[in-house]
């Protein structure tokens, strides 16, 4: 079975998804927190966990690139074939891309070219509220140093209905993102067609 490392950063619902899914043997998990929900999902299903809080290392005078690069040194123990950024909310700069063992892959909650960076779900609802939008949705693209830019590898669009509050858009988001992301890894990680030449 192919080997994934997921990166979490906080309740860890998408690596939920990809465990249930069974899509790959997810090898490590990996956080920037240690009171991420993720973390106690792995542990229960034996999956080998670790915590790389950036805060810390800064303190302690390492750089962002030093940091990064240690993430990948980790990540790379793990020997995955897929890397997946699951609410890993950290940008990654060429110190880590440069150094990752495998393609790293990202799910971003907004559709491409929209809404890069953080709180992606409560500015599209303010959009929809504006009149500006009437929708919007996830996609899975692969990492470059610029925020959710890389190539896409797939998306889904979420309509924003008139009643919607934040957690009514959040939570058809999430499962919208569940989804994408489990057909994303398992198109991903196929083998390739064999040829009948």
């Amino acid at each position: 079975m192919n080997r994934i490392v997921v990166l979490i950063s906080g309740g860890g619902s998408n690596l939920q998804a990809l465990m249930d899914a069974r899509v790959a043997d997810i090898v490590l998990v990996v956080s920037n927190r240690a009171d991420a929900f993720g973390l106690e999902r792995a542990n229960k299903a034996g999956i080998a966990t670790c915590v790389l809080p950036l805060k810390p290392w800064l303190a302690a005078g390492g750089t962002r690139a030093s940091y990064d690069a240690d993430v990948a040194e980790h990540v790379s123990v793990a020997q995955p074939d897929l890397i997946v950024l699951a609410g890993w909310m950290h940008v990654f700069s060429p110190s880590f891309l440069d150094n990752a063992p495998s393609k790293v892959i990202n799910l971003h909650p907004a559709l491409p070219g929209k809404f890069p960076g953080a709180r992606a779900i409560e500015r599209a609802l303010a959009a929809a509220i504006r009149g500006e939008i009437a929708e919007t949705g996830v996609m899975v693209h692969e990492v470059i140093p610029e925020v959710d830019a890389g190539p896409v590898l797939g998306t889904a669009a979420v309509p924003i209905l008139p009643t919607d509050d934040l957690a009514a858009l959040a939570t058809r988001m999430h499962a919208a993102e569940h989804e994408l992301l489990v057909e994303v890894v398992r198109k991903h990680l196929a083998p390739p067609p064999v040829s009948s030449s």
